[in-house]
């Protein structure tokens, strides 16, 4: 009676979807499973407001990065998910109890921070198996345990070494092994990776999100490099001034943002700007640099006439031949050669300036380009994004720094 009870609320909306193409989408809303809430978060240092009245729901398995330049609140709010800082008001809830008060040892969650904190005085062995011989687990299982993390790690044949005769991602591996090894509900790592150089970080960046869905436990990582975050995450919170600015998966935090922070925080961007000429049903007409395009209408309310921003990624952009019938007049002042890349700056007649990134046509080997060369610029319909033009928000010198370095 049960699975046919289930059956009956289950069949109208699996009907739903499939009549409209989205059951992926509404399937996945059905399986979420709220792990842990914040609700109404706030916290003060020194009478700095940190966080402000923030609510967040984790769910259950998820990779959930917390993402935002240096003061954002990101970190503060990770060491209340641990009880490490409690909250000025408002409730933490783990699994439906509230855990607002209790100390981190009482807690199913485990941290993994920047610094390793290895016992540099003991073997890989001994420090991933420190927490469960602290719990005095029976020996056995202790081994057990142990050696099923290092392999997932693959560290399985370095259990004699001590820190020192390990690298910095080896290291990495042992302070992660170390968390999970206890089976916490939850891991929380505090920008484990900004210490690793380049290279590393990436290899680092696959192997945390194989490890994540082998384990199938909920991952919350902080970091302010939008390359990790949109590379690894199944959703992003951006924060900025104790508010999350916006909440999605990677893909709407960097194609949809919902403000001009976002936009300019994740990744470079292409801000153009747009007059709206006409307004239809379910489409506008804006002029941008003279030239008419035909947009989807926004979310927000537009009027005729309205100024606004048109937003589009260095990556839509196409840079084309100055006798083209499209696009925009400019001329080439910076060209930087990425190897699977071309990046260009070029500078419109306006002294405006647009960013391009282009893939090399490997059957052109000519494509390049001078700088003092003519251009036009054009982009596809379609792939712009818009914001109103009264939600301008410059970075500070500082988020512009962490943008910078995330960027390189």
């Amino acid at each position: 009676m049960q699975l046919r009870a289930l059956w009956i609320i289950l069949t109208p909306l699996l009907l739903f979807a499939f009549t409209h193409g989205d059951t992926v989408s509404i399937w996945a809303g059905l399986m979420e499973k709220t792990l842990l809430s914040l609700s109404t978060i706030s916290k003060q240092f020194d009478g700095k407001t940190v966080l402000d009245s923030l609510t967040l729901d984790i769910f259950d398995g998820e990779f959930i990065t917390l993402l935002g330049p240096s003061g954002c609140g990101k970190t503060t709010l990770l060491r209340m998910m641990a009880g490490f800082e409690l909250p000025d008001n408002g409730t933490v809830t783990l699994a439906g109890v509230d855990i607002t008060d209790q100390p981190p040892e009482q807690r199913p969650l485990n941290t993994v921070f920047q610094s390793y904190a290895l016992f540099p005085h003991m073997s890989v062995y001994d420090n991933v198996a420190y927490g469960l011989k602290m719990e005095k687990r029976p020996t056995a299982e202790i081994r057990e345990r142990v050696a099923e993390v290092l392999a997932m790690v693959q560290l399985e044949d370095f259990v004699k070494r001590k820190p020192h005769q390990l690298s910095g991602g080896q290291q990495q591996r042992v302070a992660i092994a170390r968390a999970v090894v206890k089976r916490p509900k939850m891991l929380l790592l505090d920008e484990p990776l900004s210490a690793l150089d380049y290279k590393l970080r990436r290899t680092m960046q696959v192997e945390l999100k194989r490890l994540q869905r082998e384990l199938g436990i909920t991952f919350v990582f902080v970091t302010h490099d939008q390359e990790e975050a949109l590379s690894m995450s199944d959703r992003i919170a951006v924060l900025k001034d104790g508010y999350i600015q916006q909440l999605g998966t990677p893909r709407e935090v960097y194609e949809r943002p919902a403000n001009l922070f976002t936009a300019r925080f994740v990744g470079q961007t292409n801000f153009f700007p747009g007059q709206v000429t006409s307004i239809g049903d379910r489409e506008i007409s804006v002029d941008v640099f003279g030239l008419k395009r035909v947009l989807n209408k926004p979310s927000f309310r537009v009027t005729l006439n309205q100024s606004l921003h048109v937003l589009l990624r260095p990556e839509d952009i196409r840079v084309l031949a100055p006798d083209d019938s499209e696009g925009v007049a400019g001329e080439i002042v910076e060209r930087n050669y990425k190897g699977s890349t071309l990046d260009s700056v070029i500078e419109l007649e306006d002294g405006s300036q647009v960013m391009a990134s282009e893939f090399f046509d490997e059957d052109d080997p000519t494509f390049d380009y001078n700088i003092g060369e003519k251009v036009r610029v054009s982009w596809v319909d379609g792939w712009e994004w818009l914001l109103a033009e009264e939600q301008d928000q410059p970075l500070t010198d500082e988020e512009e720094q962490a943008a910078d370095d995330a960027e390189h």
